[in-house]
């Protein structure tokens, strides 16, 4: 095949920099930015985006994507991608936050956001534990999970630690949100389908509120090796947090 006859299919995304990661081995969060940023070029809207960062082991997103980026307080990064959305409606905007950092901590912030249609994409993190700070029970930790806070296991009855809360779930419940969707990113096949969602929340954005939510692992504060840690996703994570599309308002949309 000649120079010319030669066809590149899979390359380094333009919206990612050549940043060595800093994350373990096994985590899924690099996936997770590839899917990022391959929209961002797909769509050709990377010199029009403005990324908010979390606080949690993503707190270092602005170092990986090649856009504008901006680091907010633990929790609050829906209330400044509302900021720039609202200062520049132009424009795109996202959050990358994690469990701990949206569904703690920053809940009023994601649920106020969502409810009021703020024209932003979340794309959400669930590894059910808390990763940055030491491996400790989040608001996603399942049922008999053992974290650092909850050595013998999430406890829901008599140590009142709760359920893990099913955010796509919540959020899907609320009348605003046009696109909230939940996939993995365990597999192949998972991450082909993930980033066919992440896609459209980016082209649907400036119509309303999007939400994406990425089921990954934590290898490192889940105690296992990274095969592992996919499979025990596999048999307890999907369990709890079913695959799909929980709304879709996009062919309404349609102009």
């Amino acid at each position: 095949m000649s120079e010319q006859e030669a066809k590149i299919v899979f390359d380094y995304p333009k919206s990612l920099t050549r940043m060595p990661t800093h994350y373990c081995p096994g985590c899924l969060h690099g996936v997770g930015h590839r899917l990022v940023a391959e929209a961002l070029d797909e769509l050709d809207i990377r010199e029009k985006t403005v990324g908010v960062c979390p606080v949690g082991c993503s707190v270092l997103a602005y170092k990986y994507f090649n856009c504008d980026m901006i680091e907010a307080s633990h929790g609050r990064a829906p209330a400044v991608a509302t900021g720039v959305k609202r200062a520049r409606p132009d424009l795109y905007s996202f959050t990358y936050q994690g469990d701990g950092d949206l569904a703690s901590i920053g809940m009023a912030e994601i649920i106020h956001a969502a409810n009021r249609g703020e024209r932003f994409t979340v794309i959400f993190y669930n590894n059910a534990i808390y990763g940055m700070t030491g491996g400790q029970m989040a608001p996603t930790t399942l049922v008999g999970m053992k974290t650092t806070t909850s050595p013998t296991g999430r406890d829901p009855g008599l140590r009142g630690a709760g359920y893990p809360i099913k955010v796509s779930e919540l959020i899907a419940g609320l009348e605003a949100p046009i696109f909230v969707a939940r996939y993995s990113l365990l597999t192949a096949k998972d991450i082909i389908k993930a980033k066919r969602g992440v896609k459209k929340a980016f082209q649907y954005q400036q119509k309303g509120f999007t939400f994406v939510e990425l089921v990954g692992t934590c290898p490192t504060n889940w105690g296992m090796a990274a095969v592992e840690s996919n499979e025990w996703a596999r048999q307890n994570m999907i369990p709890a947090f079913p695959l799909g599309v929980f709304r879709d308002k996009t062919p309404e949309l349609e102009d």
